[in-house]
């Protein structure tokens, strides 16, 4: 098609009208002395507790800085909001994805260190796999990996690593860092979910959910919205998938929350950022067995949570 000079100097369409969430105000209470800086992950261990990842004093920016972050940059806060222990200080350079393993374990993503760390729940560094600082594409470097999800439990559980801005693949890995396959052609895989049947990776740039099954076999692609860019994606136990947006397709950040059917049709939309374009940025997202939503905001240096409100309030 020919655009003409009229289409050229069109001017962008309006960002998307969304219902806007009701967060839990107080929720998480971070004390005065906190260097709460961009957040960049979340999830939950078994017994509800909130694991937070964030950067503290430090910004994303290129070329990353050399020197850790002094401050404390994993934030563990009780299903009330209380902050309970913060860990991480002079770790990480840029770190980015943070998730736990059926066993509890804490494995946290370094952009920055190109590295991927398991830590117990109490911090304490127990596997890191990745050359500190080197590029690479092999089963022992990384291209800025973005996030980790996990297959099986136990000796047999099976680490993904969504690798990530500079390589275009999942890497797999066994419990104790050996190296067993890749697969999978993206444009920045920014984050990757698994449950019983399927595996699922937010293939940011090319603005879709890349759906494949435990052996890394493409089962279909679900195309986001308007060409919309998916920062985060997690499957619900109905089939149901939920999908945190980051960007609109003019680069407008924001962060809106997809549900889809199982039938892969979008049955409703969240606004969870602040008021305005450019407010926020949603970047990671879990979903609590009591279907509280928690989501990051790395542009507004904050996680909210919320409860997602049942299909059958769609107005």
């Amino acid at each position: 098609m020919t655009l003409t000079a009229c289409d050229a100097l069109a001017p962008p369409l309006p960002p998307e009208v969304v219902p806007v969430v009701t967060v839990d105000k107080g929720w998480p209470v971070v004390p005065e002395d906190a260097v709460f800086g961009q957040v960049s992950a979340v999830d939950l261990d078994a017994a509800g507790n909130v694991y937070v990842l964030h950067r503290a004093s430090r910004e994303w920016q290129k070329p990353f800085p050399a020197d850790p972050i002094a401050e404390p940059t994993v934030f563990v806060f009780a299903p009330d909001g209380t902050l309970i222990k913060r860990w991480g200080a002079g770790r990480f350079v840029m770190p980015h994805g943070l998730s736990i393993d059926p066993e509890g374990k804490v494995w946290i993503t370094d952009a920055g260190l190109e590295q991927v760390f398991r830590f117990s729940p109490e911090g304490e560094e127990e596997l890191v796999i990745g050359e500190r600082g080197v590029s690479g594409a092999d089963g022992r470097h990384f291209g800025r990996p973005a996030d980790v999800a996990f297959l099986g439990a136990g000796t047999q559980l099976r680490v993904l690593v969504a690798d990530g801005y500079v390589n275009t693949r999942i890497a797999e890995f066994s419990r104790e860092g050996r190296f067993i396959r890749q697969w999978g052609e993206f444009r920045i895989a920014h984050a990757v979910a698994a449950d019983a049947r399927r595996l699922y990776v937010a293939d940011r740039e090319n603005s879709q959910i890349q759906i494949f099954d435990h052996q890394g076999r493409l089962v279909r692609k679900l195309a986001m919205r308007g060409g919309n860019h998916p920062y985060a994606v997690r499957p619900l136990p109905d089939g149901r998938l939920v999908v945190l947006e980051g960007r609109d397709a003019q680069d407008r950040t924001r962060a809106i929350l997809r549900l889809y059917g199982t039938n892969g049709l979008l049955e409703r939309s969240l606004d969870a950022g602040l008021p305005g374009t450019n407010m926020s940025l949603g970047h990671d997202l879990a979903i609590a067995p009591d279907g509280y939503a928690y989501v990051t905001d790395v542009k507004a240096g904050r996680v909210v949570r919320f409860a997602i409100p049942p299909i059958s309030d769609k107005p």
